[in-house]
């Protein structure tokens, strides 16, 4: 969503003495220039373990590492039932993934098809053959996203998926764990909280690129640039805290942006959005790219039943 600069890079250092500052103060846990300490988040979400139990002013509301009940492609079907509400949910989901995960519906179009976009192909949501949920080799749990396009040149299949716990929720702290398995080009994620003129975007990019967040004020303004990681196809932990007048975004528990301005004031849900690209190359007919996550986790913020 929204339209976005390139991302700004962060300098390297012109001096080995100050790469080796930044470096003892990152294994003694010191505070960088900026004032942030290097793992700046509440809940400390820097690895690969799925964080567990209440921190800070946080309360969990939703831990899932995908270790349960595989969900087979086709699954996600039927989603068109109290769509955007907190009462949503897909017809084929059963259990407590029909109870947890709802998905954009098949047939909606994504952010692609926008007239100024200029762009050559754009996407359809199809939860139906693109999400799935099983163990790895080794294993472990994971949600699945494999876009594609198909042979004869058609539209992107396209996902969004949407935790339950957290739709139309007011503040927050917001995490998982990813990994594009599969890069290709033409294919992007912008995981979103957005509504009212207010958007936050994390992480956001193409998946042969880096990732990025983005905070475009409510109201209008000059959206903020954060630059997070440079490769989709390394394992990495993205956090996004919002509260009053604040959100901070984070990368392997490294502060990477944080924006004070006109931040959302009104509930929201978080979108885990995953489409055609906006910039770069389309897809190629006949293509594919695949997007892991092996735990998301989420919380309401400040006191419990807060909304």
């Amino acid at each position: 969503m929204g339209t976005h600069a390139a991302p700004h890079r962060r300098r390297r250092p012109a001096l080995f003495a100050a790469a080796g500052v930044a470096l003892l103060a990152g294994l003694l846990g010191l505070p960088r220039a900026d004032g942030a300490p290097r793992s700046a988040d509440a809940c400390r979400t820097a690895g690969a373990t799925m964080p567990r139990g209440d921190c800070g002013p946080y309360w969990q509301v939703l831990a899932e590492d995908f270790n349960g009940d595989r969900v087979p492609l086709g699954a996600f079907s039927d989603c068109a039932h109290h769509v955007d509400t907190s009462a949503a949910y897909c017809g084929g989901l059963r259990g407590a993934y029909r109870n947890n995960w709802w998905a954009y519906p098949t047939g909606w179009r994504d952010t692609a098809n926008e007239r100024q976009r200029g762009r050559s192909v754009a996407g359809v949501y199809h939860p139906e053959d693109t999400v799935s949920v099983g163990p790895a080799a080794d294993g472990d749990g994971r949600m699945r996203i494999r876009m594609w396009r198909p042979a004869d040149g058609g539209p992107v299949h396209a996902a969004a998926v949407v935790p339950r716990a957290v739709m139309q929720m007011k503040y927050g702290k917001y995490s998982a764990r990813i990994k594009v398995t599969k890069p290709a080009p033409g294919y992007k994620s912008a995981w979103l909280h957005y509504g009212g003129g207010c958007e936050m975007d994390h992480p956001e990019g193409e998946w042969t690129g880096s990732l990025t967040a983005f905070h475009h004020p409510c109201g209008g303004g000059e959206q903020g640039t954060y630059h997070g990681a440079d490769d989709w196809t390394r394992w990495h932990t993205v956090s996004t805290e919002w509260t009053p007048g604040q959100v901070r975004f984070f990368v392997d528990g490294r502060q990477v942006g944080r924006d004070t301005r006109n931040v959302p004031d009104r509930p929201l849900s978080w979108v885990l959005q995953n489409e055609s690209a906006l910039e770069g190359p389309p897809a190629a007919p006949g293509s594919s790219a695949q997007l892991e996550i092996t735990w998301v986790a989420a919380y309401a913020y400040g006191w419990k039943g807060a909304r």
